[in-house]
C-alpha cells in the first residue's frame, strides 16, 4: 500500500525552521543583537602619587660668546669644538696689523716728551730762582720794578710750559696704555672653565666689534628645557625632584630638580615651559640638543576612589564610565581628579568603591546593551 506524500507546505516549513533557528542564533551570538564582550575592573580606594611627564632637550645653561672688542682679522684659532678650556685660556688671536708700529711710535713720542719735560722743569726752576733774586733786589731798590716784574712773568711762563708738557705727557701715556690694552685684547681668552660648543669663525676671517668667534659653556652647565601640557601640569613648581632619561641612555634615570618654571607659557602649543638642573651636575655634559624625557613625581594624595584611564569614556562630549548593573550597562558621568603615570586616575564624583566598570569593549557601547564579561578581548593581550 503506497504512503501518501507529505504536504508541500510541511516540507517547506521543515526546511525553513532550522534555517530560522540558525539565523536567530547567529543574530544573538554574532550579530547586532549579540552581547558585547567587555573586560571589567572594580573601583577601589587607594592613595595616588601623581606625576608629570614632559619632553625636552638638553641646553647650555649659560653660553659665553667670545669675540673682539674692536674690528680685526683672526690670526689663529687655537681650539676646536669639544675642547676643554680653563679660565684665562687663550682660545684665539687677532692679527695686530700696524698696532705694534703704533705702540713703538707712541713709546718714542713719550720718551721725547719726557726729555722736553725735564728741560721745562729746569727752565721753570731757573725762572723761579731769577724771579726771587730780582724781587730781593727790588726790595733793596737795586733794580727797577719793571725788571722784577719781567722776571716774575718769565717764571709764570716757565711754569705754564711745564704744566703743558706734563699734561701732554699724561695724554701720550694714556694713549700708550690704550694701545697696550688693544694689544692685550688681541688675545681672546675664555672667561670660564668650560667646553667649546661652537666655532663661528676661522683664521683669516675679519670680525667686527662684538662678533663672536667661539662659544663656550661651563663644563657642568647643561640643563634640560622641557615642555608640559598645561591641562595636566598642575603642581609643577621650582625645587621639585625629577628624573631625566636621555635618548642616548634609555635605561638610565638621572636625578634632577626643577630649576625654574618659565613665567611665559607657549600659547600656541598650550604648554608650560620649565628648566631642570641635573643633581649632582654631570661632569661630562650630554650633547646640546639631545632629546630627554622628564618625569616629575608630586606628593602622594589621600586615598580616594581610583579607576584605570581605560575605564574613562567620552560620550556626546560628556566624560563618564560604563557601570555594569544587574548585567546591563549604565552610563555614569564622573568628575575626575589627578592621574599618575601608571594609568590610574582619581574619581571625585560619580562612582563609589566596589562599583564594576568597563575597561575595554569589543564594540561601541550604549545604555542597556547586553554584555559578556571576559578576561581578555580577542586579539588583545591581557
Amino acid at each position: 500500500m503506497k504512503r501518501s506524500p507529505l504536504p508541500r507546505s510541511l516540507l517547506v516549513a521543515a526546511a525553513l525552521v532550522p534555517l530560522a533557528l540558525l539565523l536567530a542564533y547567529v543574530a544573538l551570538r554574532a550579530g547586532p543583537l549579540a552581547p558585547v564582550e567587555v573586560t571589567v575592573a572594580e573601583v577601589r580606594t587607594t592613595e595616588l602619587t601623581p606625576a608629570l611627564f614632559g619632553i625636552g632637550t638638553v641646553e647650555a645653561r649659560q653660553r659665553h660668546r667670545i669675540g673682539p672688542t674692536l674690528a680685526g682679522r683672526l690670526a689663529s684659532v687655537d681650539v676646536d669644538v669639544g675642547d676643554a678650556v680653563t679660565r684665562g685660556h687663550v682660545v684665539a688671536r687677532l692679527d695686530p696689523v700696524d698696532l705694534d708700529d703704533r705702540l713703538r711710535a707712541a713709546a718714542s713720542a713719550l720718551d721725547r716728551l719726557a726729555a722736553e719735560r725735564r728741560q721745562a722743569e729746569s727752565r721753570a726752576r731757573t725762572a723761579r730762582s731769577q724771579a726771587r733774586r730780582f724781587e730781593a733786589l727790588r726790595e733793596r731798590q737795586l733794580v727797577a720794578e719793571d725788571a722784577a716784574q719781567a722776571r716774575r712773568e718769565e717764571a709764570t711762563a716757565a711754569d705754564a710750559a711745564l704744566a703743558a708738557t706734563t699734561a701732554e705727557a699724561a695724554r701720550l701715556q694714556a694713549e700708550l696704555d690704550a694701545l697696550r690694552s688693544q694689544r692685550d685684547n688681541l688675545a681672546l681668552v675664555s672667561p670660564i672653565d668650560g667646553l667649546v660648543i661652537s666655532r663661528l669663525a676661522d683664521s683669516g676671517t675679519t670680525l667686527v666689534a662684538g662678533q663672536a668667534a667661539l662659544e663656550v659653556m661651563a663644563a657642568d652647565g647643561a640643563w634640560v628645557h622641557a615642555r608640559f601640557d598645561q591641562a595636566t601640569a598642575l603642581g609643577l613648581g621650582r625645587g621639585l625632584p625629577a628624573e631625566i632619561t636621555l635618548r642616548s641612555a634609555p635605561g638610565e634615570r638621572l636625578p634632577a630638580r626643577v630649576a625654574r618654571v618659565e613665567p611665559v607659557a607657549d600659547a600656541v602649543t598650550e604648554e608650560l615651559l620649565a628648566k631642570f638642573a641635573f643633581e649632582p651636575a654631570l661632569a661630562s655634559p650630554p650633547p646640546i640638543g639631545e632629546l630627554a624625557e622628564v618625569t616629575v613625581r608630586l606628593a602622594t594624595l589621600p586615598a580616594t576612589p581610583v579607576i584605570d584611564n581605560a575605564s574613562v569614556f567620552h560620550v556626546a562630549g560628556e566624560t563618564g564610565a560604563w557601570r555594569i548593573v544587574d548585567g546591563e550597562l549604565a552610563w555614569t558621568p564622573v568628575k575626575l581628579g589627578r592621574a599618575d603615570l601608571d594609568g590610574h586616575v582619581q574619581v571625585l564624583e560619580g562612582l563609589s568603591p566596589g562599583d564594576t566598570v568597563v575597561r575595554h569593549a569589543a564594540a561601541p557601547l550604549r545604555a542597556g546593551s547586553a554584555v559578556d564579561v571576559v578576561e581578555t578581548l580577542k586579539g588583545r593581550q591581557p
